[in-house]
């Protein structure tokens, strides 16, 4: 089941994306003011949550946005599933269920970013085996050595 984020998510989504052992602490603290902004700015729209359940707990979770400036173009933000399910189609559904909900705004392309570090390779080829692109690299961006990579899904 997907559905939209609930305040007690939170806790359990922290918990699960620092469980994925890919991000760092700060990168933790980021999703958790994307999660923030959705739970306490009512009528906010830059924002969207989703959350998957399977047997009543949070499995994954999905941020996206529309992107400033342009028309139709969304950015995704976060997708991260418990790594204790990895493998079962989760990721799958939650990307399957951010296309129809950009789609259904009249959003034409998601754009995705991450970093060439060899933690986010499980991550660069989720984008691909789902049909994004690499659209850009930008050598060094994060920090010497970890390049910023750039993926691209056109929806239309």
């Amino acid at each position: 089941m997907i559905r939209p984020l609930a305040r007690e998510d939170r806790g359990p989504l922290r918990d699960l994306v620092a469980a994925t052992g890919v991000f760092t602490e700060e990168e933790v603290e980021i999703a958790l003011e994307l999660i923030d902004v959705v739970l306490d700015v009512p009528g906010q729209t830059d924002y969207i949550i989703r959350v998957s359940e399977e047997g009543g707990k949070v499995a994954g979770y999905y941020c996206v946005g529309p992107t400033p400036a342009t028309e139709g173009t969304f950015d995704l933000y976060w997708v991260a599933v418990d790594p204790a399910l990895h493998g079962k189609g989760i990721g799958r559904s939650l990307d399957d269920h951010a296309c129809d909900l950009i789609r259904g705004m009249s959003g034409r392309l998601i754009i995705a970013e991450t970093s060439s570090l060899p933690r986010y390779e499980r991550t660069r080829d989720f984008y691909l085996r789902r049909g994004y692109r690499e659209v850009a690299k930008i050598v060094d961006y994060y920090r010497p050595g970890d390049d910023l990579v750039v993926y691209g899904k056109y929806l239309t």
